[in-house]
């Protein structure tokens, strides 16, 4: 079993940044492959990012390619740069063992936490 906390988010303006964080515990730490994902209201879950279990690896939607970085050492993090208004979304860390943009391969998941950017 594995739990995951997601924090960090928050109300900003468009071309602001924000770190979201997400701390792993029970089999989660060093043992899956890590995601990111959102949901805007209305929309379906959409993939974000994803790392590698040794970090070595990373994938990124073409959407927050070149503004979003994912990196984990004993937590997983989201650096969020020149944000817009639509990334705003509940943003969710999950856990797979697969290395996968496929959201149904994720098997852990966090509560989410609220991102929400202003024009």
């Amino acid at each position: 079993q594995a739990q995951l906390v997601e924090s960090g988010g928050g109300l900003v303006q468009a071309g602001d940044s924000l770190r979201l964080s997400c701390a792993a515990s029970g089999r989660a730490s060093n043992t899956y492959h890590m995601g990111w994902f959102r949901q805007a209201p209305g929309k379906e879950r959409e993939f974000v990012a994803a790392i590698s279990r040794d970090g070595g690896s990373t994938y990124y939607a073409d959407y927050v390619k070149g503004r979003f970085t994912i990196s984990r050492d004993n937590a997983v993090y989201l650096q969020m740069n020149s944000l817009k208004p639509e990334d705003t979304a509940v943003y969710y860390c999950a856990a797979s063992r697969v290395l996968t943009e496929n959201y149904y391969a994720y098997v852990y998941w966090g509560q989410g936490t609220q991102v929400t950017v202003s024009s």
